[in-house]
């Protein structure tokens, strides 16, 4: 709930050690937060589009597809992107290793662009997204992550593993077709060294995995048989969301067919939510696992989840040069408008 005396408030948060100004004042009502940007929701085919059925030509090398061996029916696809930021065909000298699982590293370091930057397509048709899946076809995407990243396990030099999605022009999309992005690195990146820090320095005061610990008080969305939907105690943007495994799992590539169908119909719950109440906002997920390469001893303080912002807002000098940003609706409040958002039948 907003403050009663309409006051900011600054809240840390306990996951991503993450300083937060919540600013009611400097906006409208929370339920009038719609989106003005245009999401790049197609309303129907492009022939012109690599990613449609039938364009397959058109595309980077493909990886894998599901079904396996279906051929003009197939339902996923996993391709090479075509203008990748890293190179997979060159490889980490040995003498950088040590670079890679540095916590701190002092001076400079240059490292050769290696990695992988893949693209999932999760339908061969152009005008449905991941909303207007069923809840086992949003599952086949997960799996589909799942199984790209059980390969890259296999390649010593990768540390971490990003998913990702970005919905929308002004969200980073530059095809309109419905399609996630799979991004593997040789290091471990700075926020995520300090999520997986912070989850440590919980764990060392309590005893306790922070987010098997997460506080729901007034924040609950949704839940289902083993997952739970989140606005965070310090969300760092309006009507940030996020899912939450309710067990305990270090790493997303553990999530099995069952789990995957229940994960599938809270993603898609939720995106419906959000766009309904949104106007079908532009929004980026992303799918925050731990480094590859984790101890037994770091396993019980170490636990993924799934972080959706809508973009709604915009960054200015503040936030860029403190870290700090200002988010104008109170997780509360975000919360008890997305519990009660209706889906039409």
């Amino acid at each position: 709930m907003t403050s009663a005396n309409g006051n900011s408030e600054i809240r840390k948060g306990a996951v991503n050690n993450r300083t937060v100004i919540l600013s009611p004042a400097r906006s409208r009502r929370p339920s009038d937060f719609k989106s003005k940007s245009d999401s790049n929701r197609s309303s129907g085919a492009d022939p012109q589009c690599p990613f449609c059925a039938g364009n397959e030509h058109q595309c980077a090398p493909e990886i894998f597809r599901s079904p396996e061996y279906s051929t003009s029916d197939w339902k996923i696809r996993v391709i090479e992107n075509l203008y990748p930021a890293l190179s997979r065909d060159v490889e980490v000298k040995s003498d950088d290793v040590d670079y890679r699982h540095a916590d701190v590293i002092s001076g400079e370091v240059r490292l050769g662009g290696f990695g992988f930057l893949d693209v999932v397509i999760e339908s061969p048709v152009h005008s449905v997204h991941l909303p207007d899946l069923a809840p086992a076809e949003v599952a086949g995407v997960l799996l589909a992550y799942k199984k790209r990243i059980e390969q890259l396990c296999g390649i010593g030099s990768i540390s971490y593993v990003q998913v990702f999605k970005n919905h929308g022009a002004s969200a980073g999309a530059s095809m309109s077709h419905s399609h996630s992005q799979i991004l593997a690195l040789p290091v471990i990146p700075s926020t995520v060294s300090t999520r997986f820090n912070s989850m440590k320095e919980y764990h060392n005061q309590s005893g306790k995995c922070v987010l098997c610990n997460i506080n729901t008080n007034n924040l609950l969305i949704d839940e289902s048989n083993h997952f739970i939907s989140i606005s965070p105690f310090a969300s760092t943007f309006p009507f940030e969301t996020w899912i939450v495994p309710r067990y305990h799992s270090s790493h997303f590539h553990e999530l099995d067919e069952d789990k995957a169908i229940d994960l599938g119909g809270l993603l898609k719950l939720t995106l419906q939510k959000l766009s309904i109440q949104l106007n079908d906002p532009p929004y980026n997920y992303m799918i925050h696992t731990s480094p590859l390469q984790v101890t037994s001893s770091q396993l019980p303080y170490t636990h993924w989840y799934i972080q959706i912002v809508p973009q709604l807002s915009t960054i200015g000098g503040f936030e860029m040069g403190t870290g700090c940003y200002i988010n104008p609706v109170f997780p509360e409040d975000a919360a008890k408008i997305l519990r009660e958002v209706k889906i039409p039948a």
